[in-house]
């Protein structure tokens, strides 16, 4: 199956059921069959054809979801890109996918347009703002240029539908290609995994649709079922609270800083809000603290069932049960047609309760967009390495206790040092530089960096954060800067992050464990 049909299937069952609320706005299933239709039929009058990349820079809204829907139709590939991105960022993620079209909002479009000549790839951009007639096409006007009716012609099951770019390094992307068969086997499973059904009503808080959370877990999976979506702007909890009361939803998924947060709300607040039509809640992005989820039951009553999985696994492969007999600190059990197996270095299975690299196969991209080296080294024989660190106990539990890969996981979402690096390598005053992930309550880990300055120079912390903040997305600014007057170094010259940690007194994100 393909996502078109996968729509096309639910507006027939659903019809004018309501599929997503946005403040006062509701869109039904048969509406967001239809505008995405029009957009597709739109998108071709334009030129764009099967195979096309096109990219969505774009806050979370409905004219996310028809945009996705209406490109994928069409046989094109949508690249959703975060709207915090900096120019350099965009610069480089234009180059590696180059897209024929460009969808973005005035604000974000504003700072970029000096630049838009170096992109030779962009014929069209898309302004949904409308704030810039005459400049750019608007997304009122395209989506009126077109027609409601169905393509003759489906994208076929294999095709190509997203190229992400969640993880890894912004700076030397590794584009994440996604099929059609992927994305809706995923969201099957996953729907499975969460019991969910044509009742529930899915908060989509802190999750943007830029990445797998928000725009497979809970928008493909919600929709795939015939469930309700309500966007939720910002990171106030009342209103999420709020909402959740108003609305009666059934199903909250979050990242662990989300989590962390409601316990210390409750903790400092209380609890004010009827929440008994919660049904279920369920954590992903990074390990769940146990303690969090301790807190979490004891003031709301709700155990927290944790999941597991990775963009180059198109999003989640493991859940714990939703009756909450999983295995406290468990990441759960492998779900329909996904298995996870542990080894060591050599590739050699190990042993239950054992540790090592977990390894995965289900629903695995097709691979790195134009970067084969990189796919094979991380598909080996079928599996997927994941670069996490755990163990399988005896009864199937999933354990995650660290990792191989250098990664700073802040609220969920990945960050590659080598982005904060490489930039801070630029600075003139920095002769070498070293990024960390530093443990924080709730956030999970925040962004440090030890820099190591110039002979002679001297440089302050609010300087080198203004530094990154005019090059980086807001997320991967240093929240801590150490100057050191020297840095350690292995035997083959490489920045030795692990005795860096222990001179400058972090801890470790994981106890250390050896992979034999």
């Amino acid at each position: 199956m393909n996502l078109s049909r996968m729509l096309w299937v639910a507006a027939r069952r659903y019809g004018q059921k309501t599929a997503l609320i946005s403040d006062d706005r509701r869109l039904s299933y048969a509406d967001l069959d239809e505008a995405s239709n029009r957009l597709a039929s739109a998108l071709l009058k334009l030129g764009v054809g099967e195979g096309d990349r096109v990219a969505m820079l774009l806050p979370n809204s409905p004219e996310f979801l028809v945009t996705f829907f209406g490109i994928v139709k069409l046989g094109a590939i949508a690249v959703p890109l975060d709207p915090k991105y900096k120019l350099d960022e965009l610069t480089s993620l234009f180059a590696h996918s180059q897209p024929k079209v460009l969808f973005t909002e005035s604000p974000t479009l504003e700072p970029l347009i000096p630049a838009l000549p170096r992109f030779k790839c962009i014929q069209q951009v898309i302004d949904l703002s409308g704030q810039l007639k005459g400049q750019f096409l608007s997304y009122d006007e395209l989506l009126a240029s077109g027609w409601a009716a169905k393509a003759k012609s489906e994208p076929r099951p294999d095709d190509l539908a997203i190229i992400a770019y969640t993880s890894g390094p912004s700076f030397w992307p590794h584009g994440i290609m996604l099929t059609h068969q992927n994305m809706v086997t995923e969201a099957e499973i996953s729907g499975e995994g969460f019991a969910q059904t044509d009742k529930d009503i899915v908060p989509l808080f802190a999750l943007p649709l830029h990445h797998a959370a928000g725009l497979t877990v809970v928008m493909l999976t919600t929709i795939c079922h015939g469930g309700t979506i309500i966007m939720i702007p910002g990171l106030s909890l009342p209103i999420l609270l709020g909402t959740i009361e108003k609305e009666r939803a059934t199903l909250l998924i979050g990242v662990p800083f989300i989590f962390a947060l409601l316990v210390r709300h409750a903790e400092e607040e209380g609890l004010k809000h009827d929440l008994s039509s919660l049904r279920l809640c369920a954590s992903g992005g990074s390990p769940l603290p146990v303690e969090v989820s301790r807190r979490f039951k004891q003031w709301y009553g709700r155990h927290i069932a944790q999941f597991w999985g990775l963009t180059e696994t198109t999003a989640h492969i493991t859940c714990q049960a939703v009756d909450g007999s999983g295995v406290l600190g468990s990441i759960g059990k492998p779900l329909r047609g996904c298995e996870v197996k542990v080894v060591d270095d050599a590739g050699r299975e190990r042993p239950p309760n054992q540790t090592g690299e977990l390894i995965c196969c289900g629903p695995l991209m097709k691979g790195y967009y134009h970067n084969p080296k990189a796919t094979a080294e991380v598909i080996k024989g079928g599996w997927l390495y994941t670069g996490d660190i755990g163990k399988i106990d005896d009864e199937g539990n999933i354990f995650i206790t660290g990792r191989k890969k250098d990664i700073i996981i802040v609220k969920g979402q990945n960050i590659s040092p080598s982005d904060i690096e490489w930039v801070l390598s630029c600075h003139p005053k920095v002769a070498e530089v070293a990024a960390l992930g530093i443990p924080d309550e709730p956030r999970g880990e925040v962004v440090g960096v030890a820099i190591h300055l110039k002979a002679g120079a001297t440089a302050t912390e609010s300087e080198i954060k203004r530094f990154c903040l005019e090059r980086l997305a807001n997320y991967k600014v240093p929240k801590q800067v150490f100057f050191v007057d020297a840095m350690p170094k292995t035997n083959t010259g490489k920045i030795d992050k692990e005795a860096l940690r222990e001179f400058l007194s972090i801890p470790p994100i994981f106890p250390k464990v050896a992979v034999s």
